[in-house]
């Protein structure tokens, strides 16, 4: 077996990458799929995390700009990365895995409340580790509560998996001419506003060396060509580590 690079890695699956083929909603074939490529990861010897959005069930920006208020629409987001997450703990109990679902909002009736030194020791006991509701407070996206998430409990890695296949200097899908890059650094994806996660969330990583991959969910074995150092989509470090 190729060696693992790295030892613990937080993958942040966008609520779109479960709709499948859907319109919206959650694709049990896709949350099958998703669970298998996570159980593949564990079982190569990575502790694995997960954070999950939720712009599949529902997406507070639009109704914000309607009037919604926001702290409101905020909370039901949170609700929905909850109800993605639980989906996803099925799938991967289903393929014989222990798995735990730690919410950054307190519902003891649904899943356990995040607790940073609990979910180090759950990982290092071989446990995968799914973080719902963001960072617990609005005004925060789920990538931004991915980043927080991948720095408190150490990973070595953060992957953002996603429908697309790495970041472009356009939008592929509106310009056939679009870039992508095979590496960057956060300042230039900062400074020229790239579609890689919020600004928030770059800052965070960057302050603390915590690299990043863009790769697409649909890509067969990426998450496992990733964890053996393999490249896979678009990856972003730190300006100095480019040198």
């Amino acid at each position: 077996m190729p060696e693992i690079k790295y030892k613990r890695i937080l993958v942040k699956l966008s609520g779109e990458a479960l709709m499948g083929q859907q319109a919206a909603g959650i694709d049990p074939q896709m949350i099958d799929k998703v669970a298998a490529d996570l159980v593949a990861l564990a079982r190569s010897g990575v502790e694995v995390g997960v954070v999950v959005g939720g712009g599949n069930l529902f997406r507070g920006a639009g109704l914000a700009e309607a009037g919604l208020d926001r702290v409101t629409g905020d909370h039901m987001g949170m609700l929905a990365t909850v109800m993605n997450a639980l989906a996803l703990q099925d799938g991967l109990q289903r393929q014989g895995v222990a798995v735990a679902v730690m919410s950054g909002l307190a519902m003891p009736q649904v899943c356990e409340s995040y607790s940073q030194r609990d979910a180090r020791r759950r990982l290092a006991d071989g446990e995968i580790v799914i973080f719902a509701a963001g960072t617990g407070s609005p005004y925060f996206t789920t990538d931004t509560g991915a980043s927080l998430r991948a720095i408190e409990i150490r990973a070595d890695l953060l992957i953002k998996a996603t429908k697309v296949d790495g970041i472009y200097d356009k939008d592929p899908v509106k310009h056939s001419d679009a870039v992508r890059y095979s590496d960057l650094d956060y300042d230039r994806a900062i400074d020229q506003r790239l579609a890689v996660m919020d600004v928030a969330a770059m800052i965070l990583c960057n302050d603390n060396a915590l690299d990043l991959v863009v790769c697409d969910i649909n890509q067969p074995g990426a998450l496992l060509d990733l964890a053996r150092g393999n490249s896979v989509g678009t990856r972003v470090t730190r300006k100095e580590a480019q040198k």
